[in-house]
C-alpha cells in the first residue's frame, strides 16, 4: 500500500489540531508526518492520535522537498508565502485559508460536490472553501442536479471557533464575566459575543456586504454553478463549535418536500433528520465531532414558484475545514494523483 509524507501547517491552531486528529481517525496512509507552525510555537508538542506526540517545527525554515502533501491552515498571509514555496518543492498543498480560493488556476474543491475540479491542478495548490460554503454546497449539490437551482438566500449562525482559539476563549471569558457582572471589553469581535449575536463576520465591503457573505456568494458559484444567484447574511452566535444555516432555494423545476428529502437521503455527506415534532431536527451541539452535514426543517417556500427552505448544521472544524482537506487528499489518492511514496 502506498503511504505519504504529510506536513500539517498551522498545527497549533484549532483547525491544525483537528487536521492531525482527522488524519489519525481516518487511518490516512502516512509514511511520515510533520507538525509546523510559526517560530514562536516551535518546540511545542501536539497530539497525533491517542498515543503519539509531535514536536512542532518552524515553518520558516522547513524544507518541503520530498514531502507529498501539505495541509495548510496558518492564516492567509502565511499561506501566501509558504504554500507556493511548498508547491515549488513538489509538495501538493491543500490550503484552508482564503488566499487562493478565487484564483482561476486553483481548484476550489468539496469532494462530494466537484471532485472533477482536481483534474485542473496547475500550480500544485488546491483550495479548501470557506466553512459556511462547504456545508451549504454539500446540501445544495444533489438538489441542483435534480431540480436546477436558480437562487439561494441563506442566513448563517456561525460559531466562535470560526474565529479560532482566540474567539472561543473570548466567549468563555465574556460568559464568566457576564455572570459575575464584571466589565467586558471585546477583543476578537466587534461587540460582546456572550449572550449576543453579531451580524458581522470579516470586513465590510463597498456594497454593505461583509467579506464572509461575499465568500459564500462567489465560492458557491465557482464550486457549483456560475449562474446561481446567492444572497447571504452571516451572523456570529455564542456557540463554541458548529455552524447552522437557514437556506431558502428557488428551483428551475417543480419539487416537493418528499422528493427533496429522498434526494438528500441518497446524497454523500448528508444526513437527513426531518421529523415534524419536538426535537425532530439537528442542532449545532449535536453535530459537534460528526462528519456529515445534517439537514432538517425541509418545507415549501410559497413566496416563489418552485421554492423550498431547510436548516442545515455541520461541525465547522471538521467538515468545514479539517475533514474536507483530508477528504481532498484521499480523493487525490483515489484518482491516482498521489503516487510517489511507497511504504
Amino acid at each position: 500500500m502506498m503511504s505519504y509524507k504529510v506536513a500539517v501547517v498551522g498545527a497549533t491552531g484549532a483547525v491544525g489540531r483537528e487536521m492531525l486528529k482527522t488524519l489519525s481517525e481516518r487511518d490516512f496512509p502516512i509514511k511520515d508526518i510533520a507538525a509546523l507552525a510559526s517560530g514562536r510555537s516551535a518546540g511545542m508538542e501536539v497530539s497525533f492520535g491517542e498515543k503519539r506526540v509531535l514536536k512542532v517545527q518552524n515553518l520558516e525554515t522547513f524544507d518541503f522537498s520530498g514531502w507529498d502533501i501539505g495541509l495548510f491552515s496558518p492564516g492567509a498571509s502565511v499561506s501566501a508565502v509558504h504554500a507556493p514555496r511548498a508547491a515549488a518543492a513538489g509538495c501538493i498543498v491543500i490550503d484552508n485559508t482564503s488566499h487562493f480560493r478565487m484564483e482561476p488556476d486553483v481548484p476550489l474543491v468539496v469532494p462530494e460536490v466537484n471532485p472533477q475540479a482536481l483534474a485542473k491542478i496547475r500550480r500544485g495548490i488546491i483550495a479548501n472553501p470557506n466553512c459556511s460554503t462547504i456545508q451549504m454546497v454539500v446540501a445544495l449539490k444533489p438538489l441542483h442536479d435534480a431540480f436546477g437551482i436558480r437562487r439561494v438566500v441563506v442566513s448563517t449562525y456561525q460559531s466562535v471557533s470560526g474565529a479560532g482559539k482566540e474567539g472561543m476563549d473570548e466567549l468563555l471569558l465574556e460568559t464568566r464575566a457576564s455572570l459575575v457582572h464584571d466589565p467586558i471589553v471585546p477583543q476578537q469581535f466587534t461587540k460582546q459575543i456572550a449572550f449576543n449575536c453579531i451580524p458581522h463576520i470579516d470586513k465590510f465591503m463597498d456594497d454593505g456586504s461583509t467579506k464572509e457573505e461575499w465568500k459564500m456568494v462567489v465560492e458557491t458559484r465557482k464550486i457549483l454553478d456560475p449562474d446561481i444567484k446567492v444572497f447571504a447574511t452571516c451572523v456570529r452566535v455564542p456557540v463554541f463549535i458548529g455552524h447552522a444555516e437557514a437556506v431558502s432555494v428557488e428551483f428551475a423545476r417543480p419539487v416537493t418536500v418528499a422528493q427533496a428529502r429522498a434526494v438528500l437521503r441518497d446524497a454523500p455527506g448528508v444526513v437527513v433528520q426531518d421529523n415534524r415534532e419536538d426535537g425532530g431536527y439537528t442542532t449545532q451541539l449535536e453535530c459537534q465531532g460528526e462528519d456529515a452535514t445534517f439537514v432538517s426543517r425541509i418545507r415549501v417556500d410559497r413566496t416563489v414558484e418552485h421554492g423550498l427552505g431547510f436548516w442545515c448544521v455541520s461541525d465547522n472544524l471538521r467538515k468545514g475545514a479539517a475533514l474536507n482537506a483530508v477528504q481532498i487528499a484521499e480523493t487525490l489518492i483515489a484518482q491516482g494523483k498521489l503516487v510517489r511514496k511507497a511504504a
